[in-house]
Order: C-alpha cells, then structure tokens, then sequence
C-alpha cells in the first residue's frame, strides 16, 4: 500500500510541477479540451459538406443534374420518401466518405478552373463523369443504393416477371450489382453508343420467352431466395 501512495503522489507531483507558467496536468486538461473542441468543428464541417444545400450551392450541380433529379421517382414519389444528392454519392460510414471527400477534392479544382461551367462543357465531359461514378459504384458494389435498397427484403412478387428472375438469378447470388443495370434512375443517360449494356439476355434465357407471373414462378423465386441467404423463411 506504501509503494502505491509513493508512485501516486509521485504522478501527482509531476503533474503539479510548473511547466513555464502553467502545470502539467493544466496542459493535459486543455489540450483534451482542446481536441475534443477541434473534432466537434471537424465533424460539424464535414456534415455541411454532406448536404443537398450544399451540393447544389455550385450552379454547375444546381443547373444540371439536380434538375434531372427532380424529375425522377428518387424526388417525388407515393411515399414521400426523397434521395438527397448525398444518399447517393456519399458512403454513409465515417471512413469510406473521408475518402470519398479526399477523391471530390478534385471537384473543387473543376470548380476553380470551370471544367464544367456553362451547359455545353457540362454534356461535353457527361459520359466521362458518368463512367467515373458507374465505376465508383461498381467497385464498391452499389454501396449507396444498398443502403436504402435490401435485396433480401425485395417482394418479388411486386415486381415485374422479368425484374423479378433478374434480381433472384443475379443479384442474390452477387453474380450482378445494382449499377450494372441502373445507370439512368436519378440522372439523364449520356450519350451511350458504344458504351457495354449493362444488363443482356443470358445465354441460358437467349431465344427463350421469358415466363409469365405464376403460382410457380413465384414459388421458384422464393425458392431461390431462400437458397441464397440459408435459412430466411417468407
């Protein structure tokens, strides 16, 4: 009991002693303070930048694909429920968006050096940003999408037969993601001449007519839902 009485008033003279003008333990204190305050501006900055105002405070974004956006069933539809720009372009956990900003800092140099300032320049340079965000989705496997969007919670038999025999072919088992189909839910198309479609008749469906919805088909989709994530029931 001694020796821990010494090491503890040792620790305590030590923060007590003068360091120039002011303790130790003074300097410990504010610079937790300190730290504490700086991540709190670090955070609040960084979900400024994580919002639709803004995204579309540049007249570059506001005139162009915001517009479109407006347009589309992610903006306005039955169930109230709207995608902002950042639910789409922006990861939700804290370290794929830092590097997600880290790779829009190059956004801001576009800004600076107007890459894409009148309307012209913006269709001119499109199917360029359109491929970088196909990628960018394609490699993280549809990240933000998924984040509204569950697979395993798809009705199947609200969809149409052949979005139905797409998703529980190919998206359960990973074979597709959701990019590889939809490029233009949220934004006009580029012009796409020679680009890859994203989704072709497999050759096992080739110069077959795809099924009609029935008690059958509905009992195979769920069938092959339930094979692709073990034992979930309907």
């Amino acid at each position: 009991m001694a020796r821990i009485k010494a090491i503890l008033l040792w620790v305590w003279t030590i923060l007590t002693t003068p360091a120039a003008t002011l303790s130790l333990a003074f300097l410990t204190l504010g610079g937790f303070v300190g730290g504490v305050m700086f991540w709190g501006a670090f955070n609040t900055a960084l979900e400024l930048t994580n919002t639709e105002k803004f995204c579309t405070s540049c007249h570059e974004m506001k005139d162009n694909v915001y517009q479109e956006l407006t347009n589309t069933v992610h903006f306005t539809n039955r169930s109230g429920v709207r995608a902002s720009c950042p639910d789409c372009h922006v990861p939700h956990q804290w370290t794929d968006k830092i590097a997600r900003k880290m790779q829009a800092s190059k956004e801001v140099w576009g800004k600076i050096f107007g890459t894409i300032n009148t309307r012209g320049k913006f269709l001119d340079k499109r199917l360029e940003l359109a491929k970088h965000e196909w990628a960018r989705l394609k490699a993280n496997d549809s990240l933000e999408c998924r984040n509204c969007h569950s697979a395993a919670a798809m009705d199947f038999t609200k969809q149409t037969q052949r979005a139905a025999d797409i998703h529980s072919k190919y998206l359960l088992p990973g074979k597709a993601t959701c990019i590889d189909c939809h490029k233009g839910i949220a934004h006009e198309l580029p012009n796409m001449e020679g680009v890859e479609p994203g989704w072709k008749m497999p050759k096992d469906l080739e110069g077959q007519e795809l099924p009609a919805a029935s008690s059958d088909a509905i009992g195979d989709l769920r069938k092959a839902v339930a094979s692709a994530h073990g034992s979930m029931t309907f």
